[in-house]
C-alpha cells in the first residue's frame, strides 16, 4: 500500500470526535445564534459548534464527553434553554418544535387589536369613530404585558446576559408607543378626551400582533424546509415480521437481530437492510436512491431498509441493523449536511454581532435629531420606533440555513447525499471534473475475454490468476474467478498474498512467487516481452481492453507466462453525462490505472477532453494537485478505495454508492446510484441553492438598507415597519422553498 493511502487511512483512524445535539428554545434571530455558539465555544474541550436557527438546533464536537448539565449551563447563561436530543428522538431531531398555543394567541391578539385599528379603517369612509380612551389602555395593555409577556421574558435574559437580539428592539419599540399613549394621557387628559391629541396604542397592539403572525409563518414554512429527511425518515415501519421456528411473529425494530429471517409480502415496505434467501420481487428504492424504476430482485440479491416490495413475498435475512442500516446513514448524513454552516454565512455572522447595537445606535440618533431639529418629540418617538421595529435580523438569520436544508433535501430525495455545506458551496463553483475509469465511467463488471499463455495451458494460467485473486474485490478479480467457476477449474489454495497498491497482487503457490497486474508492475520487474506480444496486447488495448499481465518472478530474473484481456462496458448514461457538464463550461479529465490506448478508446467514444493513464494513487493525486494549480476549482468522481487520496485532495470528491466506504468516507458528495449523469445534476443543485443564498442574502441586506432610512426619516408609520418585518422571514423562507421543485434534467 502506498505511502499516500496509509497517510489517508491513519488520519481518517487518530480523528476521533465526541458529538452530541440539543434542540435549543429561545432563539429568534441571527444575533442569537451568534450568542449560543459564543457561549458553547467557551466549554473547555469543545472543537466545534453549529447552531441552526432554521431548526433550532445546535450541534456540538469535541475532544472529549461533555456533560448535558455544562451544556445546558452555558446555553442558559447565554440566555436560553437547551434540551438534549437522545439517539432514539433523532426521528424529529431536524424539525423545529411546534408552537403550542401559537395560533390561537394570534387570533385573541387579532380580535384585540382590531377595536383599537378600526377607527384609522374607517376614516377614509368619513366615518369618525372613537374608542373610549380607558377601554383603548385596558385593551392595548392585555396585548402588551400578557399576549407580548414572553417578548418581556426574552428582553429582560438579553439585558441580564449583556446581549441583544430581535426581541429587545420589539419591546423597546412597542414600549415606546404604548408608554408615549400613557404619558399623553397623564399630562393632557383634556386634550386626549376631546380627540386633539393621537394616542398610539393602536401601534404597540398591532405591532405585537404581527410580529406573533410572522413568527407562526415562519414556523410553519421552517417545518416545510425539513419535508425531505421526514420523508426519508417516515420510510422505516416500526415493526417487522420475522420467522421464528416456523412461525411468523411481528417484532419491533429494536428487537430484531443480525441474520433473523424477515418476511416480507406484496405492497409493504422493507424493514431491514439484507440478502434475499427466497422468493423474487420488483422492489422500489427512489427515495433512496433516486431511481424510478422498480427494480426486479432474486434470491441472493440485497435489499435496502425503506424501499417498497411490489409484487412478491420474500425472506430477507438481515445484515444490517440500526444506525448501520442504509437509510440511517443517508439521514444522518442529510442531517449533518443541514447543520453545517456554508463559509458564505460567516460573513453573515459578523454582520448579525454587530447589527442590533448598531440599529439601537441609530434609533437613538433618530430621536435626538428629530427632537432637536423639529422640536417635536413625540415624531422623534414615533420615528426611532420605526427604526428598531423595521430592523429585524430574522432574515439574515435564515437566509443560509434555510436555502442548504431545502437544497439538501432535494438532493437526497433524488439520490445525492452532500455531507456538508461547505462541499455544496464549493460545487458551484466547479470547472474541471475528474473521473475514474472503471466503476465511475464504465459499469465496474469487466468480463474476461481471453487467455494468452506462453508458458503453460491456459487452463493452469486461469487458475493461478484465480488463486491469486481470492478474496479480492477488485473488478478484474471478480471476472477471473467467475470465468474460473464457470469453466469448473479447480482453484489452489495460495499463501502470502499481497496487493500491490495500483500496480496488482502477488502470492506464493507451490514455492513459487506469482505476480498478477499492470503493464507499470511488469516494468518494475524488468519482465521481458517478445515484440510479437507486445503488437498483439497493442491490438487489444486498441480495441479497448484492459491486459493483466502474469509472471513468476525468480532469483535472478522474472518470467512472463502469460496475459489476461478484459473488457467493460460503458454506462449508458456516460456520454449524455459528459455532454452535461460540456453544457455547464465545465472540463472533464479521466484519471486511470489502465493502459493509455484502453482508456483513450472510452475517452473517444464519450468525447472527454484529457486523459491521465497508467496512474497509482498517489499519481491521480499529483494530477489533481496539477489541475487544482490551474487555479480552478476540481472534482474527483470515484468508487474505489484507490480512488480515496484523490477524492480528499480534490475540491470536493464525489463517491459512487457501489464503490467502497473508503471513497464514499473521503467525498463531499456521495450518489446514490451508479449514474454518472447525477454529477452533472449535484452541481446544478449546488448552483441553484448557492444563487438562492444570494438572493436571500440580498432581499435581507436590502431590506435593511432601504427600510433603515425610510424609518428615520419618518416616511414608515410603526405598524407599516412591523407588517414588513412580518414577512420579511416568510420572503426569505418561501424563496428557499422554491428549491423544493428542483429535478434532476433528464
Amino acid at each position: 500500500m502506498s505511502q499516500n493511502m496509509n497517510n489517508f487511512i491513519n488520519n481518517k483512524k487518530s480523528i476521533k470526535k465526541f458529538e452530541s445535539n440539543y434542540h435549543i428554545e429561545g432563539m429568534n434571530c441571527a444575533s442569537c445564534v451568534n450568542h449560543v455558539e459564543k457561549s458553547l465555544r467557551k466549554i473547555p474541550g469543545v472543537l466545534e459548534v453549529s447552531v441552526n436557527l432554521a431548526s433550532e438546533k445546535a450541534q456540538i464536537q469535541s475532544e472529549k464527553k461533555i456533560s448535558s448539565a455544562t451544556i445546558k449551563a452555558a446555553v442558559e447563561k447565554a440566555g436560553y434553554k437547551a434540551i438534549p436530543i437522545l439517539e432514539e428522538e433523532q426521528k424529529d431531531s431536524l424539525m423545529p418544535p411546534k408552537q403550542k398555543d401559537g395560533k390561537w394567541l394570534i387570533i385573541f391578539s387579532a380580535l384585540l387589536s382590531l377595536p383599537l385599528i378600526l377607527p384609522m379603517l374607517l376614516l377614509p369612509f368619513s366615518i369618525d369613530f372613537a374608542l373610549p380612551v380607558w377601554t383603548q389602555v385596558i385593551l392595548a395593555s392585555i396585548i402588551q404585558f400578557f399576549i407580548g409577556r414572553k417578548f418581556y421574558i426574552s428582553a429582560w435574559k438579553a439585558l441580564w446576559t449583556k446581549s441583544a437580539h430581535m426581541d429587545l428592539l420589539v419591546v423597546l419599540g412597542t414600549s415606546s408607543a404604548y408608554g408615549l399613549s400613557l404619558y399623553q394621557i397623564i399630562s393632557h387628559p383634556t386634550d386626549v378626551l376631546n380627540g386633539k391629541i393621537h394616542l398610539y396604542f393602536e401601534s404597540s397592539a398591532v405591532i405585537i400582533t404581527l410580529v406573533l403572525f410572522g413568527k407562526w409563518l415562519e414556523g410553519r414554512a421552517k417545518r416545510k424546509t425539513t419535508s425531505a429527511i421526514r420523508a426519508l425518515q417516515e420510510l422505516k415501519p416500526e415493526k417487522a415480521r420475522v420467522l421464528s421456528n416456523g412461525t411468523e411473529v411481528e417484532v419491533l425494530l429494536s428487537n430484531l437481530k443480525m441474520n433473523d429471517i424477515v418476511i416480507i409480502k406484496p405492497g409493504e415496505r422493507i424493514p431491514v437492510d439484507g440478502e434475499i434467501v427466497e422468493g423474487f420481487s420488483q422492489v422500489d428504492e427512489s427515495l433512496i436512491t433516486g431511481e424510478s424504476l422498480a427494480i426486479d430482485k432474486l434470491t441472493g440479491d440485497n435489499v435496502t431498509g425503506g424501499s417498497l416490495n411490489y409484487n412478491g413475498l420474500i425472506k430477507v435475512k438481515i445484515n444490517a441493523l440500526g444506525a448501520e442500516s442504509t437509510l440511517s446513514r443517508i439521514i444522518r448524513l442529510v442531517e449533518q449536511a443541514q447543520m453545517a454552516k456554508a463559509p458564505i454565512q460567516k460573513l453573515v455572522d459578523k454582520v448579525s454581532a454587530i447589527f442590533i447595537p448598531i440599529v439601537l445606535a441609530i434609533a437613538i440618533i433618530t430621536f435626538i435629531l428629530w427632537g432637536v431639529l423639529s422640536g417635536d418629540w413625540e415624531k422623534a418617538i414615533i420615528n426611532s420606533i420605526s427604526v428598531m421595529i423595521i430592523a429585524c435580523p430574522c432574515a439574515l438569520g435564515l437566509a443560509t440555513p434555510t436555502s442548504i436544508m431545502v437544497g439538501t433535501g432535494a438532493a437526497a430525495k433524488h439520490g445525492i447525499l452532500i455531507k456538508d455545506a461547505e462541499a455544496l458551496e464549493i460545487a458551484h463553483a466547479i470547472k474541471t471534473v475528474a473521473f475514474d475509469k472503471t466503476g465511475t465511467i464504465t459499469e465496474g463488471k469487466p468480463h474476461l475475454i481471453r487467455i494468452k499463455s506462453i508458458k503453460m495451458p491456459e487452463e493452469e494460467l486461469l487458475a493461478i490468476s484465480a488463486a491469486l485473486q481470492t478474496g479480492s474485490e477488485h473488478p478484474f478479480a471478480k471476472a477471473v474467478l467467475i470465468a474460473a467457476q464457470e469453466k469448473n477449474i479447480p482453484i489452489p489454495k495460495v499463501t502470502n498474498t499481497q496487493a500491490i497498491s495500483g500496480r496488482g497482487i502477488s502470492a506464493t503457490l507451490n514455492n513459487k512467487q506469482y505476480y498478477l497486474g499492470s503493464e507499470r508492475l511488469l516494468n518494475e520487474f524488468a519482465v521481458q516481452i517478445d515484440d510479437e506480444y507486445k503488437n498483439i496486447v497493442k491490438k487489444y488495448a486498441d480495441m479497448g481492453q484492459s491486459v493483466s499481465w502474469l509472471f513468476e518472478k525468480k532469483e535472478t530474473q522474472s518470467i512472463l507466462i502469460g496475459f489476461l484481456t478484459f473488457s467493460d462496458t460503458l454506462k449508458e448514461a456516460a456520454k449524455e453525462a459528459i455532454e452535461h457538464l460540456h453544457s455547464l463550461g465545465i472540463k472533464t479529465v479521466m484519471l486511470t490505472g489502465d493502459h493509455l490506448m484502453s482508456a483513450q478508446v472510452i475517452a473517444k467514444e464519450i468525447n472527454m477532453d484529457e486523459v491521465y493513464s497508467n496512474l497509482l494513487p498517489e499519481d491521480k493525486v499529483a494530477c489533481i494537485n496539477k489541475l487544482k494549480n490551474k487555479l480552478t476549482k476540481v472534482a474527483m468522481v470515484g468508487d474505489g478505495i484507490n480512488d480515496a487520496p484523490a477524492l480528499a485532495a480534490a475540491d470536493i470528491g464525489i463517491a459512487m454508492s457501489s464503490g467502497t466506504d473508503a471513497a464514499m468516507q473521503a467525498a463531499g458528495i456521495t450518489l446514490m446510484r451508479g449514474n454518472p449523469i447525477l454529477v452533472s445534476a449535484a452541481i446544478e443543485i449546488s448552483n441553484k441553492t448557492f444563487r438562492k443564498i444570494q438572493q436571500n442574502l440580498f432581499w435581507a441586506f436590502i431590506y435593511n438598507i432601504i427600510g433603515i432610512p425610510l424609518a428615520a426619516l419618518g416616511l414608515l408609520n410603526p405598524m407599516l415597519a412591523g407588517a414588513a418585518m412580518a414577512f420579511s422571514s416568510v420572503c426569505v423562507i418561501s424563496n428557499s422553498l422554491l428549491l423544493r421543485n428542483w429535478r434532476p434534467r433528464k
